[in-house]
């Protein structure tokens, strides 16, 4: 069980009504697929760009409801053919996915982010449609509704840069804010170097950014959890054990010494039970801590 990437991504879970599960699997490999054409193996970014151009023509085509007119692989065909019956089927709104698209686009050439504002506005568009997505297959859009759930997924993308320092260093790219970094005299180059030596205590500095981030992260799952709580049913249930999921990673940063390049925190077989006990047999998180 991991809090990572779009594992968060309540992948047809047995919590969901058998009806939805198609359209999850639909929604997830769209989204999984995309980010992978930005991020993983060794294709140019000319070349990665291409495909994500293309993936946003496929899905202009199908929001116009027009046959999709861009060429694409044999397995991206496959893909879109059951996207759009999905789409059609459950009425689902476009933008989310061209907002998707246009995240991964942005990863090809941004590398960090200045400030909150701009950080933000990433996950804006990198995660909360996802959430947004969810919402519209089970009913509920109400402006509350879509409000938590955009705390929701902004925190667990928050979640996940925490986890990944080392990795998105790997990569080329920060996704701690550069005034957060700044504030506490951090520098880029200090912080892959702290990522490359992976030293088992980190130092003060790094320490007080990963608590600012940690705080930021923890603030907002608990401002949209209500949501959770609020929901009926399965989803709801999901929904519970997807944040305290977050909730627990963030436990285990702290618990670490905040030091994710040395050991990152991953949920666990012990976690799951602890995260159940959490979700359905304890109150909603209280607004300032993870009970």
């Amino acid at each position: 069980m991991a809090v990572d990437h779009y594992e968060n991504f309540p992948v047809a879970s047995i919590l969901l009504p058998a009806r939805l599960r198609p359209a999850v699997r639909d929604l997830y490999a769209f989204a999984r697929g995309a980010d992978d054409l930005a991020d993983e193996g060794e294709a140019e970014p000319a070349v990665r760009r291409a495909a994500l151009e293309a993936w946003r023509s496929a899905i202009q085509d199908l929001g116009a409801h027009r046959a999709i007119r861009t060429p694409l692989s044999a397995p991206d065909r496959i893909l879109f053919e059951r996207l759009g019956r999905t789409i059609a089927e459950h009425r689902l709104p476009i933008q989310p996915f061209l907002d998707l698209l246009s995240a991964f686009l942005q990863d090809l050439t941004v590398a960090s982010y200045a400030d909150e504002r701009a950080l933000l506005d990433y996950c804006r568009r990198s995660a909360n449609p996802v959430g947004r997505l969810m919402l519209h297959l089970f009913g509920a859009t109400a402006a509350r509704d879509l409000e938590e759930s955009d705390a929701i997924c902004t925190g667990l993308q928050r979640v996940n840069f925490c986890q990944d320092v080392a990795l998105d260093q790997a990569k080329g790219r920060c996704y701690i804010p550069l005034d957060c970094l700044a504030r506490h005299e951090v520098t880029l180059p200090a912080l892959a170097d702290l990522c490359r030596s992976r030293p088992r205590q980190a130092p003060a500095a790094w320490r007080a950014v990963a608590r600012e981030q940690i705080d930021q992260a923890r603030r907002l799952l608990l401002a949209g959890s209500p949501l959770a709580w609020r929901l009926p049913g399965r989803f709801g249930w999901e929904l519970r054990l997807v944040v305290h999921g977050g909730l627990r990673i963030l436990e285990k940063l702290e618990n670490g010494g905040d030091n994710p390049y040395a050991d990152r925190p991953i949920l666990g077989r012990r976690d799951g039970f602890l995260l159940c006990w959490r979700a359905f047999c304890r109150p909603r998180p209280a607004p300032h801590h993870e009970p």
